[in-house]
């Protein structure tokens, strides 16, 4: 069930799906799209302010800036709760938060950004900071 209107996170929905995100609406489409070989960033988007400040345009950022992933996919926290529940299954035991970017390779979890990691923080240090994780996992920039 959705906490929120679906035309008030539309807009937001779209910043990502522009950008080539697949959003995964449910808890089987998460198993598929994660079970794919290959590197994945998943964003968990939200509707809170460091989503919107931070998160999504510092995610968009280091994509303009080169980084590549085989496969970009999206849940909304609040929106599609279990999909986005499923998601932070694959999360290893981390609180769940929101926003969050994870970092999987073949469906396994190598980095995970939390909403500390959004807080306060410029889109360009967070583009930085995905970009230097990336890099730290074998992803290159």
């Amino acid at each position: 069930m959705a906490n929120y209107p679906e035309f008030q996170v539309a807009p937001m929905r779209e910043e990502l799906v522009q950008a080539g995100f697949q959003q995964l609406m449910s808890p089987g489409d998460v198993d598929t799209a994660l079970a794919r070989p290959g590197s994945t960033l998943l964003v968990v988007n939200s509707v809170c302010g460091c989503a919107a400040a931070g998160a999504r345009p510092g995610v968009l950022q280091a994509l303009r800036q080169g980084l590549h992933f085989d496969h970009l996919v999206t849940v909304f926290a609040g929106m599609e709760t279990e999909a986005t529940r499923q998601a932070r299954e694959y999360f290893e035991g981390a609180a769940p938060s929101s926003p969050q970017a994870a970092i999987l390779q073949d469906g396994r979890l190598v980095h995970l950004m939390g909403r500390a990691a959004f807080l306060e923080r410029s889109p360009e240090a967070i583009a930085q900071a995905l970009v230097a994780a990336a890099s730290t996992v074998g992803r290159p920039a």
